[in-house]
């Protein structure tokens, strides 16, 4: 076997082989923003009802903060699945969480759609590329997803086409704005803490320091 076919194999196995550490982060992760998922979902039938929001697809725009466990779990492990695994991880801690969640464990089903989305932008990308935009996309990707689901699942003869597409643009925009952007910047905060040292955004923050 030639060096480079060695070094591709090695490559390879670290992107797939989890550590302990990625698996015990995930799980951090989901107990940390499935909490914050069951109190968001608190706010949200409060918020949902206000008359900013009175053209339903809007509530889209409150949909961001449910996708940014995917979103971290992706830009912090980097390896597959770990976008995917973080947001039904959270998904399932936010509906065990006692008195639960409005939705039940349905939440499991948006969790898992939810990091899909996520997770296919890293994975085309071959895991190679976390910076700002990639993060943007997969928040914003994330929330076009799983606004699909919500017009079969929630929305089946409520909305029109043109409330469809208005749904996805803006749980898209939220997803952008707050799990892609929003997880972006809050994986530099942990990353500049300190908290990141064992992971790939730390070591980029080494590594441009170091310039």
């Amino acid at each position: 076997m030639s060096s480079a076919s060695v070094r591709e194999d090695t490559a390879l196995t670290r992107l797939v082989r989890y550590r302990t550490i990625d698996l015990v982060t995930i799980a951090t992760l989901a107990v940390a923003i499935g909490v914050t998922f069951w109190a968001w979902g608190k706010a949200y039938a409060g918020l949902s009802a206000l008359a900013a929001f009175s053209y339903l697809p809007s509530v889209g725009l409150l949909s961001g903060p449910w996708l940014l466990a995917g979103v971290l779990g992706g830009l912090i492990i980097r390896k597959p699945g770990a976008a995917l695994a973080t947001e039904i991880a959270a998904a399932a801690v936010s509906g065990l969480v006692p008195g639960g969640t409005e939705w039940g464990m349905s939440v499991l089903v948006s969790g898992f759609w939810q990091g899909l989305g996520a997770e296919l932008v890293v994975a085309v990308l071959l895991y190679r590329r976390f910076g700002l935009p990639v993060a943007v996309l997969m928040g914003a990707v994330a929330g076009a997803v799983e606004s699909v689901y919500e017009w079969f699942a929630y929305y089946e003869g409520v909305f029109d086409t043109g409330d469809r597409l208005a749904h996805l643009g803006f749980f898209a925009l939220s997803g952008a704005v707050i799990a892609g952007a929003g997880g972006w910047f809050l994986t530099q905060a942990l990353a500049r803490a300190g908290v990141l040292d064992s992971f790939g955004p730390g070591r980029d923050l080494v590594n441009r320091t170091a310039v």
